[in-house]
């Protein structure tokens, strides 16, 4: 089994942005975590993160036929991009929708999210925790519906 997770803009700033929103581990804190629960899972993951919408795009497309699940936090783009939400419907790979705070308890347009709806399952309000969470929610939905 293999995921892919993606991770937004400003993510490459975790530990310097915001430490009361996002804490003060960073994005290789968060990388090495992923990768210990995930083989902790038996699962293999592929971890990438970008600045630009068409590059995260283009990952989702490329994770066609090749990945069996995504989890992407797609940060500030969460509530902007019709894009991701396309191209997630398109590739039809089960996909959650992971947040390190709890968008909705901030300011009211982060109360948006245009992926949620192509996702099976959002995950939010905790922390690095919340990404582990979500690689779980993969692993049982894709092994049932595999079953």
């Amino acid at each position: 089994m293999h995921i892919l997770v993606l991770n937004g803009p400003n993510l490459n700033m975790l530990g310097i942005r915001e430490p009361e929103h996002y804490g003060t581990q960073t994005l290789a804190d968060l990388i090495a975590m992923i990768e210990a629960e995930a083989a902790r899972l038996g699962v293999t993951v592929e971890c990438y993160q970008s600045n630009h919408e068409g590059d995260l795009v283009d990952k989702i497309q490329a994770a066609y036929g090749k990945a069996d699940g995504i989890l992407i936090n797609p940060a500030a783009y969460t509530h902007t991009s019709v894009a991701l939400l396309d191209a997630v419907k398109a590739v039809q790979i089960p996909t959650v929708e992971v947040h390190i705070s709890d968008p909705d308890t901030r300011d009211e347009f982060r109360k948006i999210s245009y992926i949620r709806q192509a996702c099976i399952a959002t995950v939010k309000g905790k922390g690095f925790a919340g990404y582990l969470e979500g690689l779980r929610i993969l692993k049982a939905h894709i092994a049932q519906t595999n079953a």
